[in-house]
């Protein structure tokens, strides 16, 4: 394992019996999402009081049906709420699904069962809100898209950034090259205002981006791994892990020339729940939200310019893909679930 530097109050995932940490979701339910809420759920290592949506690699409306239908699929418990949020970006167009990446429908064209549960009635904003108060210096927020739900909260309740135990991100790009422009990350650039909203709020930040989730790469290897080790060989979480991987595997062949998967988002979440499997600098940073050409960077600043927030900028890729394989291959008990997989 790496030295985990200066990292804040390091935990160790593997000691038993540790209380699971209390986080609230925020997704956008595409590929990764999906990997990512897997893991959240299996992992055993987090106590989830909700999760919320938002538009993203799909509308809000899809990334709601989508996330349902994976917490059937995982098996998850009735009693965890999900709560739709922003339907667009705080003052800019939403420019449609990440079709290359997500396929028509999120899951890259895999199409799970119907889920019988709704989500709440509550905003997404309110009810973070109100999680965030009821759990005030307790509660993780992790954010796996655009940050649109916690800046609209922000606005709403200011005093919220300083009742939030952390909130780490996958978003951003500090010292390495961007995904959209040649400086900005996916996540910040769709929104860029919201980011900057929630940056300056003085919430205690880690950014998980790609100076980190570009060096952890899911390969063909790992896949094998994967399907190797699968406690069941009909376990519907495999094969829907399988199919995502695959899916993501093969768009980033086709659009980077590389055939494995960035784990952007599950890397966010193990970060959240292990801190040792990185290493973190605190660093001034502002969000570009004017530049033409830079739009949506995450640029390190001087002290008068920027916010201080934690940047997490080396990673112990194989303990973590290691991790995240355990974690799916763990046995776990059977989940009714049939497999409807699109072939458009």
């Amino acid at each position: 394992m790496m030295n985990p530097g200066n990292l804040d109050q390091p935990q160790q995932w593997s000691q038993s019996g540790r209380r699971p940490l209390p986080v609230l979701l925020d997704v956008d339910t595409g590929t990764d999402d999906t990997l990512a809420l897997l893991y959240a759920l299996l992992s055993g290592e987090a106590d989830i009081v909700g999760i919320t949506t938002a538009v993203g690699n799909v509308s809000a409306e899809q990334a709601t049906v989508n996330t349902l239908k994976v917490l059937d699929a995982a098996g998850a418990d009735e009693s965890i709420p999900v709560a739709k949020g922003a339907e667009h970006p705080l003052v800019r167009s939403w420019p449609g699904t990440k079709r290359d990446f997500h396929g028509d429908n999120g899951l890259g064209n895999y199409e799970l069962p119907a889920s019988s549960r709704l989500a709440v009635e509550e905003p997404a904003a309110d009810f973070l809100i109100r999680q965030v108060k009821e759990r005030e210096g307790e509660l993780t927020l992790i954010f796996l898209g655009r940050l649109t739900n916690l800046a609209v909260a922000l606005q709403q309740d200011p005093a919220l950034a300083k009742k939030v135990k952390q909130l780490v991100i996958m978003g951003g790009a500090l010292r390495v090259p961007g995904n959209i422009n040649h400086t900005a990350e996916a996540n910040i650039h769709g929104d860029p205002e919201a980011a900057d909203i929630v940056f300056r709020s003085g919430i205690p930040l880690t950014m998980v981006g790609l100076d980190v989730t570009t060096k952890t790469l899911l390969g063909e290897k790992h896949l094998e791994r994967l399907l190797r080790e699968a406690a069941r060989p009909d376990d519907p979480v495999i094969d829907l892990a399988r199919h995502l991987l695959g899916f993501r595997m093969q768009a980033y062949l086709n659009r980077k020339g590389i055939h494995a998967s960035p784990m952007h988002d599950p890397l966010a979440v193990a970060i959240a729940l292990d801190p040792q499997l990185a290493v973190a600098q605190s660093v001034y940073v502002a969000v570009d939200t004017v530049s033409e050409t830079e739009l949506g960077a995450t640029k390190e600043v001087p002290a008068t310019a920027g916010s201080l927030i934690r940047v997490c900028t080396e990673v112990d890729a194989d303990a973590f893909l290691d991790r995240f394989i355990q974690v799916l291959t763990r046995k776990r008990a059977s989940v009714p679930f049939t497999d409807k997989r699109s072939e458009s």
